[in-house]
């Protein structure tokens, strides 16, 4: 028999403003330590040296997790001109550089084929497996690493300020699996100039802001009170994206069960993914078929 995993049981959203020099799972343990939660997880991880929102899930509110990862996202981002790395971010050594800088308007020109859906090539220092292996670890041990394209939708890519000749600030909203790196490296490609990523801090993810986060400071203020429950967003604003349904109690009880549920009539058509309601609270996601949620997803009362 398992052990039991101590702490509260707690769920919803917590936005941290995560700072620069700490990692995702630290941030995700400080947060469980502070909130004595059983379960945290986040929503996308954020590089090391990256700021800005990391939104934590605690409880229930894990199951969620998917629609936030999937949702859009927005950054800004210092890219260096003139250099390129092996990491292609200010912590790797530098591996090519050039006296090449190109003018903004050059720059504008350039941004245009990163819109829309495109192909992307990932940092040869990611955590992107390769034959089970994290690519990370095999650059680190000197191997030459060869990533395959992966899909990405860009739905803005813009010039907002140029401090000087060598950088340049760019802020771009996009989907899931993309590398804020891999589009620096690809611009200096682009340009003829090298570039890599110098700063990167994430604005926004999905229905939550960095400017809304909480700091890691504050978490330490408030840990082991009931002081950050306060700060908590329910767990059902990961599914923002996804239609609402509401059911009756009978609905609930089978849906909670696992079973169909009946829901009231919507704009949601045969097949779509939608969640179910009772009284404002989220009972379950699943897939609407004739009147009835199939659940995929149930969440404890």
């Amino acid at each position: 028999m398992g052990r039991k995993r101590k702490g509260r049981d707690i769920s919803g959203w917590l936005v941290v403003d995560k700072p620069a020099g700490m990692t995702s799972t630290a941030v995700v343990n400080k947060v469980r330590w502070a909130m004595d939660a059983k379960k945290a997880g986040h929503a996308g991880t954020l590089d090391p040296e990256a700021t800005g929102v990391l939104a934590v899930a605690l409880g229930e509110a894990t199951k969620t997790v998917p629609y936030i990862t999937d949702a859009l996202k927005a950054y800004t981002f210092t890219v260096r001109l003139g250099q390129a790395t092996n990491t292609d971010d200010a912590e790797g050594e530098v591996i090519a550089q050039s006296d090449a800088r190109p003018t903004d308007d050059d720059i504008k020109q350039a941004l245009a084929p990163f819109l829309g859906d495109i192909m992307q090539v990932p940092p040869k220092f990611s955590a992107v497996k390769v034959d089970g292996q994290r690519a990370y670890k095999l650059a680190r041990d000197g191997e030459d690493v060869e990533l395959s394209a992966r899909p990405l939708w860009v739905e803005e890519l813009v010039l907002v300020d140029r401090p000087d000749t060598n950088h340049v600030t760019l802020e771009m909203t996009c989907g899931k699996g993309g590398y804020v790196r891999s589009i620096a490296r690809d611009l200096g490609e682009a340009l003829g100039c090298h570039a890599h990523v110098k700063e990167l801090r994430r604005i926004w993810s999905g229905p939550f802001e960095a400017e809304n986060g909480l700091t890691i400071e504050q978490i330490d203020e408030m840990a082991k009170t009931t002081a950050l429950d306060e700060y908590l967003h329910p767990l059902e604003t990961g599914l923002s994206d996804l239609p609402e349904l509401k059911c009756t109690a009978e609905g609930a009880t089978r849906l909670r069960n696992g079973n169909p549920g009946m829901v009231l009539a919507s704009d949601v058509e045969y097949g779509d993914e939608a969640w179910a309601s009772l009284e404002g609270k989220a009972v379950a996601v699943g897939i609407y078929k004739s009147g009835e949620l199939h659940p995929s997803r149930v969440f404890v009362d």
